[in-house]
């Protein structure tokens, strides 16, 4: 939501979230396949095959800390239309905000309990909803938005100086987004 206000800031924060990406997700992710690959087939989740030492613990904590965080950005939008229909969307008031999405985080809190070993589940439904509404949406959307010369002259964000034509702009696109769905696919596997 932010981000349609100051888009501006958007790309700064993409290009941050693409640094850990290819700085801590990749490596530790090759490093887990590369020493467990085959009892990875064996054990959906990776930190049982690692060795109980601090190490261990501190990438589960980081583990942990990184789901509750990922919790709260996949949320986001749900609270946001929680409280539109609440009517407390313009409040500046953090505590009356965290009261009201209560609500939106008990039930899921409640499934994620009922339901804590569903690996198979959640890998079905990331393959199946993760590709369109990371990949294939966005870059849709970007394309319908630009289709036509003068949507693309009057555009806010001209394409950067190294990329000399919305052609190759597409292409970085697609290569990027194609690069990020595999290490995207590769850090599922060994956190599940």
């Amino acid at each position: 939501m932010h981000a349609m206000w100051k888009p501006q800031k958007f790309k700064y924060i993409y290009l941050l979230a693409t640094f850990y990406v290819f700085t801590l997700t990749i490596p530790s992710a090759s490093a887990v396949y590369w020493a467990f690959g085959d009892q990875l087939l064996n054990h959906s989740n990776a930190f049982s095959l690692l060795p109980r030492n601090g190490f261990r613990d501190a990438a589960v904590i980081l583990m942990l800390i990184h789901q509750f965080i990922t919790f709260g950005f996949a949320c986001t939008p749900l609270y946001f239309v929680w409280e539109k229909v609440i009517g407390v969307h313009d409040t500046k008031s953090i505590c009356l905000r965290a009261l009201v999405r209560l609500p939106v985080v008990i039930p899921i809190w409640f499934l994620a309990i009922i339901f804590p070993f569903f690996g198979p589940i959640n890998s079905a439904v990331g393959a199946l909803l993760v590709s369109f509404t990371v990949y294939i949406i966005p870059a849709l959307a970007h394309m319908l938005t630009y289709r036509t010369a003068s949507a693309r002259r009057n555009a806010a964000e001209k394409p950067p100086f190294f990329l000399p034509s919305w052609t190759a702009m597409y292409m970085n696109k697609f290569l990027l987004q194609f690069l990020d769905f595999q290490v995207d696919s590769i850090t599922a596997t060994a956190a599940s």
